[in-house]
């Protein structure tokens, strides 16, 4: 049996919780880890009429940053492009408004959520 290292099932834990937070407030799951030759998006949501991309960071201690900032240009520009290369696999979700959204999870037990939406707007 494989063991998952820590930090990926931190990660895994913080996505549900992520995806929990924002089902909380109205919005729908469509996708979960959707991989890609880009990258990956951690959860693919609907949000009424718009899809949102989001990218999922939890940081247990700010030393280096809160999970907010670990979401840098590089990282942003992954995730611009397996966004595209998803709606070139769904066509039909091409129509709906597309927007990127950050959920950042800092600190341990009670934890701190931030919903940054349109995180990538300059």
């Amino acid at each position: 049996m494989r063991r998952v290292p820590d930090t990926q099932a931190q990660g895994q834990a913080g996505e549900t919780l992520g995806c929990h937070y924002l089902q909380q407030n109205g919005l729908s799951l469509v996708e979960r880890n959707y991989r890609c030759p880009r990258g990956e998006i951690d959860l693919i949501m609907r949000d009424g009429q718009s899809l949102v991309f989001v990218e999922v960071r939890r940081r247990s201690n700010p030393r280096f940053g809160g999970a907010a900032a670990s979401v840098d240009a590089r990282k942003q520009a992954k995730l611009i492009a397996s966004a595209l290369h998803y709606l070139q696999q769904q066509p039909h979700l091409g129509k709906l408004a597309a927007r990127f959204d950050v959920i950042a999870i800092n600190g341990q037990a009670p934890v701190e959520i931030d919903w940054i939406k349109d995180a990538f707007q300059t």
